[in-house]
Protein backbone atom coordinates (compact mmCIF):
# COMPACT_ATOMS: atom_id res chain seq x y z
CA UNK A 1 0.00 0.00 0.00
CA UNK A 2 1.11 3.35 -1.02
CA UNK A 3 2.49 5.49 1.59
CA UNK A 4 1.15 9.03 1.51
CA UNK A 5 3.90 11.73 3.05
CA UNK A 6 2.81 14.39 5.43
CA UNK A 7 4.41 16.78 3.76
CA UNK A 8 2.00 16.24 0.90
CA UNK A 9 -0.98 16.02 2.90
CA UNK A 10 -3.77 19.65 2.86
CA UNK A 11 -2.98 21.23 6.26
CA UNK A 12 -6.74 21.12 7.11
CA UNK A 13 -6.51 17.48 6.66
CA UNK A 14 -3.54 17.26 9.04
CA UNK A 15 -5.80 18.99 11.58
CA UNK A 16 -8.99 16.60 11.04
CA UNK A 17 -6.60 13.71 11.51
CA UNK A 18 -5.49 15.25 15.08
CA UNK A 19 -9.03 15.98 16.18
CA UNK A 20 -9.79 12.12 15.33
CA UNK A 21 -6.87 11.24 17.44
CA UNK A 22 -8.94 12.67 20.74
CA UNK A 23 -10.21 10.13 22.65
CA UNK A 24 -13.62 11.74 23.18
CA UNK A 25 -15.00 8.61 23.28
CA UNK A 26 -18.03 6.82 25.36
CA UNK A 27 -18.22 6.04 28.28
CA UNK A 28 -15.29 8.30 29.24
CA UNK A 29 -15.18 10.90 26.75
CA UNK A 30 -11.68 12.76 27.18
CA UNK A 31 -13.03 16.28 27.46
CA UNK A 32 -10.29 18.14 28.17
CA UNK A 33 -8.15 16.89 25.44
CA UNK A 34 -11.06 18.82 22.98
CA UNK A 35 -10.76 21.94 25.07
CA UNK A 36 -7.36 22.30 24.46
CA UNK A 37 -7.64 21.61 20.95
CA UNK A 38 -10.38 24.12 21.14
CA UNK A 39 -8.63 26.68 22.41
CA UNK A 40 -5.67 25.96 20.52
CA UNK A 41 -8.00 26.99 17.32
CA UNK A 42 -9.53 29.98 18.97
CA UNK A 43 -6.34 31.28 19.08
CA UNK A 44 -5.26 30.73 15.53
CA UNK A 45 -8.41 32.26 14.41
CA UNK A 46 -8.11 35.28 16.90
CA UNK A 47 -11.92 34.80 18.01
CA UNK A 48 -12.76 35.27 21.66
CA UNK A 49 -13.86 31.85 23.46
CA UNK A 50 -16.47 31.44 26.14
CA UNK A 51 -16.74 28.19 28.32
CA UNK A 52 -19.76 27.16 29.99
CA UNK A 53 -19.94 24.08 32.19
CA UNK A 54 -23.83 22.80 32.16
CA UNK A 55 -22.54 19.73 34.47
CA UNK A 56 -19.62 19.39 36.31
CA UNK A 57 -17.16 18.29 33.49
CA UNK A 58 -19.47 18.74 30.68
CA UNK A 59 -18.28 21.97 28.94
CA UNK A 60 -19.90 24.06 26.09
CA UNK A 61 -17.37 25.96 24.22
CA UNK A 62 -18.54 28.85 22.21
CA UNK A 63 -16.31 31.03 19.29
CA UNK A 64 -17.63 34.21 17.94
CA UNK A 65 -16.93 36.12 14.94
CA UNK A 66 -19.04 39.33 15.57
CA UNK A 67 -20.56 40.94 12.50
CA UNK A 68 -20.62 44.00 11.33
CA UNK A 69 -24.37 44.54 13.01
CA UNK A 70 -23.95 42.49 16.21
CA UNK A 71 -27.87 43.87 16.64
CA UNK A 72 -29.16 41.11 14.36
CA UNK A 73 -29.79 37.60 15.17
CA UNK A 74 -26.65 35.81 14.61
CA UNK A 75 -25.86 32.44 12.89
CA UNK A 76 -24.97 29.44 14.96
CA UNK A 77 -22.77 26.69 13.86
CA UNK A 78 -23.06 23.84 16.23
CA UNK A 79 -21.80 20.36 16.66
CA UNK A 80 -20.93 18.19 19.10
CA UNK A 81 -17.28 16.64 20.31
CA UNK A 82 -17.57 13.20 21.63
CA UNK A 83 -18.06 10.13 19.76
CA UNK A 84 -19.50 6.42 20.41
CA UNK A 85 -18.05 3.84 21.42
CA UNK A 86 -15.77 1.14 19.01
CA UNK A 87 -15.29 -2.55 18.92
CA UNK A 88 -11.83 -2.85 17.96
CA UNK A 89 -11.66 -6.17 16.52
CA UNK A 90 -14.16 -5.19 13.86
CA UNK A 91 -11.89 -2.26 12.72
CA UNK A 92 -9.53 -2.70 10.15
CA UNK A 93 -7.60 -0.11 11.57
CA UNK A 94 -7.18 1.46 15.13
CA UNK A 95 -10.12 3.63 15.27
CA UNK A 96 -8.52 6.69 16.50
CA UNK A 97 -4.89 6.15 14.76
CA UNK A 98 -6.99 8.29 11.92
CA UNK A 99 -5.12 5.78 9.35
CA UNK A 100 -5.39 7.19 5.45
CA UNK A 101 -5.17 4.89 2.88
CA UNK A 102 -3.80 5.28 -0.59
CA UNK A 103 -7.40 6.45 -1.95
CA UNK A 104 -7.47 9.19 1.07
CA UNK A 105 -10.09 7.57 3.17
CA UNK A 106 -9.24 8.51 6.33
CA UNK A 107 -10.84 5.30 8.82
CA UNK A 108 -11.89 6.94 12.83
CA UNK A 109 -14.76 6.53 14.71
CA UNK A 110 -16.31 10.44 14.34
CA UNK A 111 -15.10 10.72 10.74
CA UNK A 112 -18.49 11.50 9.52
CA UNK A 113 -20.21 11.48 13.10
CA UNK A 114 -19.38 15.01 13.17
CA UNK A 115 -15.99 15.58 13.89
CA UNK A 116 -15.70 16.37 9.68
CA UNK A 117 -17.95 19.17 9.98
CA UNK A 118 -16.37 20.82 13.04
CA UNK A 119 -13.05 20.86 11.15
CA UNK A 120 -14.72 22.33 7.86
CA UNK A 121 -17.07 25.11 9.84
CA UNK A 122 -13.43 25.95 11.68
CA UNK A 123 -11.13 26.05 8.09
CA UNK A 124 -14.16 27.92 6.62
CA UNK A 125 -14.03 30.64 8.57
CA UNK A 126 -10.09 30.23 8.29
CA UNK A 127 -10.32 30.76 4.89
CA UNK A 128 -12.98 33.54 4.83
CA UNK A 129 -10.83 35.70 8.02
CA UNK A 130 -7.61 35.38 5.53
CA UNK A 131 -9.42 36.67 2.58
CA UNK A 132 -10.60 39.70 4.74
CA UNK A 133 -13.62 38.95 4.75
CA UNK A 134 -16.18 40.78 6.89
CA UNK A 135 -19.82 39.63 7.92
CA UNK A 136 -22.90 41.73 8.94
CA UNK A 137 -24.26 38.92 11.06
CA UNK A 138 -22.64 37.73 13.81
CA UNK A 139 -21.73 33.93 13.39
CA UNK A 140 -21.22 31.70 16.70
CA UNK A 141 -19.01 28.50 16.34
CA UNK A 142 -20.81 25.95 19.41
CA UNK A 143 -19.01 22.86 20.56
CA UNK A 144 -21.06 20.55 22.94
CA UNK A 145 -20.55 17.60 25.06
CA UNK A 146 -23.25 14.39 25.08
CA UNK A 147 -24.92 14.20 22.42
CA UNK A 148 -24.51 10.81 21.75
CA UNK A 149 -25.87 10.05 25.00
CA UNK A 150 -29.02 11.83 24.65
CA UNK A 151 -27.78 15.82 24.91
CA UNK A 152 -29.23 16.13 28.67
CA UNK A 153 -25.77 17.18 29.93
CA UNK A 154 -25.18 19.39 26.90
CA UNK A 155 -27.43 20.70 24.48
CA UNK A 156 -31.00 20.03 26.13
CA UNK A 157 -29.80 21.77 29.35
CA UNK A 158 -27.60 24.72 27.42
CA UNK A 159 -31.07 26.06 25.10
CA UNK A 160 -32.46 26.98 28.94
CA UNK A 161 -29.41 28.71 29.81
CA UNK A 162 -29.29 32.62 29.85
CA UNK A 163 -25.60 32.51 27.98
CA UNK A 164 -27.89 30.85 25.29
CA UNK A 165 -30.68 33.04 25.37
CA UNK A 166 -27.40 35.89 25.11
CA UNK A 167 -26.54 34.47 22.05
CA UNK A 168 -29.46 35.71 19.84
CA UNK A 169 -29.82 32.96 17.42
CA UNK A 170 -31.86 33.35 14.35
CA UNK A 171 -30.47 30.24 12.43
CA UNK A 172 -28.80 27.03 13.36
CA UNK A 173 -26.97 24.68 11.69
CA UNK A 174 -26.11 21.32 12.87
CA UNK A 175 -24.82 17.58 11.87
CA UNK A 176 -26.67 15.35 9.10
CA UNK A 177 -25.83 12.69 7.22
CA UNK A 178 -23.53 11.32 4.32
CA UNK A 179 -25.91 10.69 1.01
CA UNK A 180 -24.19 7.86 -1.72
CA UNK A 181 -25.23 9.25 -4.37
CA UNK A 182 -24.26 13.19 -6.24
CA UNK A 183 -26.57 15.05 -4.22
CA UNK A 184 -26.70 16.39 -0.78
CA UNK A 185 -29.54 15.43 2.32
CA UNK A 186 -30.76 18.32 3.81
CA UNK A 187 -32.94 17.28 7.16
CA UNK A 188 -35.67 20.02 8.49
CA UNK A 189 -36.85 17.98 11.16
CA UNK A 190 -36.27 14.69 13.11
CA UNK A 191 -37.94 11.51 14.77
CA UNK A 192 -38.33 11.64 18.61
CA UNK A 193 -36.03 9.45 20.58
CA UNK A 194 -38.07 7.34 22.88
CA UNK A 195 -35.22 5.71 25.16
CA UNK A 196 -36.98 3.25 27.92
CA UNK A 197 -35.83 1.28 30.81
CA UNK A 198 -37.90 -2.33 31.71
CA UNK A 199 -37.79 -3.48 34.88
CA UNK A 200 -38.54 -7.24 35.19
CA UNK A 201 -38.36 -8.86 38.97
CA UNK A 202 -38.47 -12.50 39.05
CA UNK A 203 -38.16 -15.30 41.49
CA UNK A 204 -34.48 -16.38 42.11
CA UNK A 205 -33.21 -20.07 42.33
CA UNK A 206 -30.94 -22.60 40.99
CA UNK A 207 -30.73 -23.01 37.10
CA UNK A 208 -31.38 -26.53 37.36
CA UNK A 209 -35.06 -26.23 39.42
CA UNK A 210 -37.10 -24.82 36.65
CA UNK A 211 -38.28 -22.14 38.67
CA UNK A 212 -41.24 -19.95 37.98
CA UNK A 213 -41.63 -16.47 36.92
CA UNK A 214 -37.88 -15.64 36.10
CA UNK A 215 -37.33 -12.13 35.15
CA UNK A 216 -35.27 -13.92 32.14
CA UNK A 217 -38.99 -15.00 31.14
CA UNK A 218 -40.49 -11.57 31.34
CA UNK A 219 -37.55 -9.72 29.46
CA UNK A 220 -37.85 -12.55 27.09
CA UNK A 221 -41.61 -11.72 26.44
CA UNK A 222 -41.21 -8.44 26.36
CA UNK A 223 -38.80 -8.04 23.93
CA UNK A 224 -40.44 -10.26 21.58
CA UNK A 225 -43.39 -7.61 21.95
CA UNK A 226 -41.09 -4.75 20.72
CA UNK A 227 -39.37 -6.83 18.06
CA UNK A 228 -42.71 -7.99 16.74
CA UNK A 229 -44.15 -4.39 16.79
CA UNK A 230 -40.89 -3.59 14.69
CA UNK A 231 -40.90 -5.99 12.41
CA UNK A 232 -44.54 -4.99 11.48
CA UNK A 233 -44.01 -1.35 10.66
CA UNK A 234 -41.25 -1.94 9.35
CA UNK A 235 -42.95 -0.71 5.53
CA UNK A 236 -43.92 2.36 7.54
CA UNK A 237 -40.62 3.97 7.98
CA UNK A 238 -41.11 3.27 11.64
CA UNK A 239 -37.68 2.37 13.93
CA UNK A 240 -38.28 1.01 17.07
CA UNK A 241 -38.45 3.91 19.67
CA UNK A 242 -38.01 6.61 16.95
CA UNK A 243 -42.03 6.80 16.44
CA UNK A 244 -43.12 9.67 14.25
CA UNK A 245 -46.84 9.58 15.44
CA UNK A 246 -49.44 8.31 17.99
CA UNK A 247 -46.94 8.90 21.20
CA UNK A 248 -50.16 8.51 23.36
CA UNK A 249 -51.61 4.75 21.65
CA UNK A 250 -47.96 3.38 21.77
CA UNK A 251 -47.44 4.36 25.00
CA UNK A 252 -50.27 2.08 25.99
CA UNK A 253 -48.99 -0.40 24.07
CA UNK A 254 -45.81 -0.60 25.99
CA UNK A 255 -48.22 -0.45 29.33
CA UNK A 256 -50.14 -3.66 27.83
CA UNK A 257 -46.58 -5.12 27.21
CA UNK A 258 -45.30 -4.99 30.15
CA UNK A 259 -48.78 -6.29 31.63
CA UNK A 260 -48.87 -9.24 29.31
CA UNK A 261 -45.10 -10.30 30.71
CA UNK A 262 -46.10 -9.42 34.25
CA UNK A 263 -47.77 -7.58 36.95
CA UNK A 264 -44.87 -6.54 38.44
CA UNK A 265 -43.35 -5.33 35.21
CA UNK A 266 -42.75 -1.72 34.92
CA UNK A 267 -41.18 0.87 32.58
CA UNK A 268 -39.75 4.24 32.78
CA UNK A 269 -38.30 6.72 30.76
CA UNK A 270 -34.68 7.69 30.03
CA UNK A 271 -35.55 9.76 27.49
CA UNK A 272 -39.08 11.22 25.94
CA UNK A 273 -38.99 13.53 23.43
CA UNK A 274 -42.43 14.77 21.76
CA UNK A 275 -41.63 17.89 19.99
CA UNK A 276 -42.50 17.72 16.64
CA UNK A 277 -41.06 21.49 15.34
CA UNK A 278 -40.01 21.20 12.01
CA UNK A 279 -37.89 24.25 10.03
CA UNK A 280 -39.55 25.52 7.00
CA UNK A 281 -37.60 25.10 3.77
CA UNK A 282 -40.43 27.29 1.93
CA UNK A 283 -38.72 29.19 -1.09
CA UNK A 284 -40.71 32.09 1.06
CA UNK A 285 -38.14 32.09 3.73
CA UNK A 286 -35.19 34.05 4.10
CA UNK A 287 -33.37 31.47 5.92
CA UNK A 288 -33.94 28.77 3.95
CA UNK A 289 -33.74 30.74 0.57
CA UNK A 290 -30.17 31.98 1.47
CA UNK A 291 -29.25 28.47 2.05
CA UNK A 292 -30.74 26.76 -1.05
CA UNK A 293 -29.79 29.61 -3.04
CA UNK A 294 -25.81 29.38 -2.11
CA UNK A 295 -26.13 25.54 -2.98
CA UNK A 296 -27.87 26.27 -6.41
CA UNK A 297 -24.70 28.17 -7.17
CA UNK A 298 -22.36 25.51 -6.64
CA UNK A 299 -24.45 23.41 -8.34
CA UNK A 300 -25.86 21.52 -5.53
CA UNK A 301 -28.46 19.03 -5.68
CA UNK A 302 -30.40 18.84 -2.35
CA UNK A 303 -32.93 16.39 -1.03
CA UNK A 304 -34.89 17.12 1.80
CA UNK A 305 -36.27 14.67 4.52
CA UNK A 306 -36.35 14.13 8.50
CA UNK A 307 -33.77 12.91 9.67
CA UNK A 308 -34.15 9.20 10.84
CA UNK A 309 -32.52 9.47 13.98
CA UNK A 310 -32.26 12.51 16.60
CA UNK A 311 -29.16 15.18 17.20
CA UNK A 312 -29.10 18.55 18.75
CA UNK A 313 -31.09 20.08 16.52
CA UNK A 314 -34.34 19.09 18.35
CA UNK A 315 -33.60 21.02 21.62
CA UNK A 316 -32.83 24.41 19.15
CA UNK A 317 -36.01 24.00 17.13
CA UNK A 318 -37.72 22.75 20.55
CA UNK A 319 -36.81 26.46 21.87
CA UNK A 320 -38.76 28.12 18.24
CA UNK A 321 -35.30 28.52 16.39
CA UNK A 322 -35.24 27.17 12.96
CA UNK A 323 -32.43 24.72 11.88
CA UNK A 324 -30.90 22.69 9.70
CA UNK A 325 -29.26 19.43 9.77
CA UNK A 326 -26.17 19.09 6.79
CA UNK A 327 -23.19 17.47 6.53
CA UNK A 328 -21.66 18.13 3.18
CA UNK A 329 -20.55 14.75 2.34
CA UNK A 330 -21.87 13.18 -0.87
CA UNK A 331 -20.85 10.25 -3.07
CA UNK A 332 -20.09 8.50 0.77
CA UNK A 333 -21.62 5.32 2.37
CA UNK A 334 -23.06 6.03 5.68
CA UNK A 335 -21.13 4.74 8.35
CA UNK A 336 -22.01 7.03 11.53
CA UNK A 337 -21.80 4.66 14.25
CA UNK A 338 -20.36 1.67 11.99
CA UNK A 339 -17.15 0.33 11.87
CA UNK A 340 -14.98 1.48 10.29
CA UNK A 341 -16.16 4.57 9.63
CA UNK A 342 -14.26 6.63 7.72
CA UNK A 343 -14.41 9.76 5.05
CA UNK A 344 -12.43 10.74 1.98
CA UNK A 345 -9.81 13.22 2.27
CA UNK A 346 -11.50 15.36 -0.97
CA UNK A 347 -14.84 14.78 0.36
CA UNK A 348 -13.75 16.87 3.80
CA UNK A 349 -12.08 19.75 1.70
CA UNK A 350 -14.86 20.09 -0.54
CA UNK A 351 -17.03 20.46 2.39
CA UNK A 352 -15.27 23.50 3.51
CA UNK A 353 -15.42 25.04 0.69
CA UNK A 354 -19.19 24.60 1.02
CA UNK A 355 -18.92 25.82 4.04
CA UNK A 356 -16.75 28.58 2.68
CA UNK A 357 -19.96 29.96 0.81
CA UNK A 358 -22.73 28.88 2.80
CA UNK A 359 -21.66 30.92 6.09
CA UNK A 360 -21.23 34.39 3.99
CA UNK A 361 -24.65 33.69 2.15
CA UNK A 362 -26.43 33.14 5.80
CA UNK A 363 -24.74 35.49 7.55
CA UNK A 364 -25.93 38.40 4.57
CA UNK A 365 -29.84 37.68 5.23
CA UNK A 366 -31.22 41.10 5.38
CA UNK A 367 -32.88 42.90 8.14
CA UNK A 368 -36.36 40.66 8.96
CA UNK A 369 -39.48 42.30 10.01
CA UNK A 370 -38.80 41.96 13.74
CA UNK A 371 -34.95 42.65 13.40
CA UNK A 372 -36.31 46.44 12.24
Amino acid sequence: MTTISAESEHPSVSLFRQYLRLRTVHPEPDYDAALKFLDRIANELELPVKKIEVFPGRVVTIMTWEGTNPKLKSILLNSHTDVVPVFPEHWKYDAFRAFKDAEGNIYARGSQDMKCVTIQYIEAIRRLKAEGHTLTRTVHLMFVPDEEVGGHKGMETFVNHQEFHKLNIGFALDEGLANPTDAFTVFYGERNPWWINIHCPGSPGHGSRFVENTAAEKLHHIMNSFLHFRENEKHSCFDFFRILFFFQEFECQIKKWCKEAGDDVTYKFAQKHMDQNMTSTEDSDPWWSAFSSACKEMNMVLEKEIFPAATDSRFIRAVGLPAIGFSPMNRTPILLHDHNEFLNEQVLLRGISIYQKLIPALASVPALPDEK
